[in-house]
């Protein structure tokens, strides 16, 4: 994930897709310039079959993978009109019209967890601007990072469904598919095991040292008595 993103040109109108080959969450827009009176023209006066605002307006868009699931976050800025809106999962969380200091932050909460983000705009250089993302006061990055040490994470398709299981394992709560499940934990001769439920299948996580320091404990997920191999958080 290609961190920051930087949009430039405000006075003029966007409508090309660009995807960026380091990373398929980077969109920014092309520009062309706008006509005399400053208006887009459509032949026979028809709008296009999208919001034109919204398209013009798009600067940023990331991908954050939480215990909940993986939720989409974008940013509009209107460096003409001085509009910040923030979408999570497409649904509107923050809107300000006529904003006359285009550069600050925005903050808001993602997934069932209220999880704290934060939008940071920064003017770089000219008209050009930066956009970068933290949760939990940490880049997304950095955030990631530590998440991949701190949580396990599986996925696996049966019985026509498909079922993205994520343990915690300071808290050692489980998440399946957004909803964290009822667990039952019991020791084994060589460990732990956390016990749950996928419909009719039996599932537990089996928790067993290492043996060695760096490494800690090793954790597997066991259903109907097949091992399910971990994938990146």
């Amino acid at each position: 994930m290609l961190l920051p993103f930087i949009r430039t040109l405000p006075l003029l109108y966007y409508n090309h897709l660009l995807v960026s080959p380091d990373s398929p969450t980077l969109r920014l827009f092309l520009p062309t310039m706008a006509s005399g009176d400053d208006s887009p023209i459509f032949e026979d006066d028809e709008s296009p079959p999208y919001s034109l605002e919204k398209m013009t307006d798009l600067v940023a868009v990331w991908d954050v993978a939480l215990s909940d699931g993986v939720h989409k976050i974008e940013f509009e800025h209107g460096t003409t009109s001085g509009k910040r809106v923030v979408y999570v999962d497409g649904k509107e969380e923050i809107r300000k019209d006529w904003m006359f200091k285009l550069v600050g932050r925005e903050t808001f909460c993602v997934g069932a967890a209220k999880t704290k983000a934060t939008i940071n705009i920064d003017a770089i250089s000219g008209f050009a601007y930066e956009y970068t993302l933290e949760i939990n006061g940490k880049s997304l990055k950095k955030y990631m990072e530590n998440r991949s040490k701190t949580t396990n994470t599986w996925v696996l398709h049966m019985d026509g469904e498909n079922f993205r299981i994520v343990l915690e394992k300071d808290t050692m709560d489980v998440w399946c598919n957004g909803k964290k499940l009822e667990t039952a934990g019991e020791f084994v001769d060589d460990g732990t095991e956390t016990h749950f439920s996928l419909g009719n299948h039996d599932c537990y996580i089996k928790a067993v040292s290492s043996g060695k320091r760096k490494e800690g404990i090793i954790h597997t997920l066991i259903v109907d008595n097949r091992e399910i191999p971990e994938i990146a958080s």
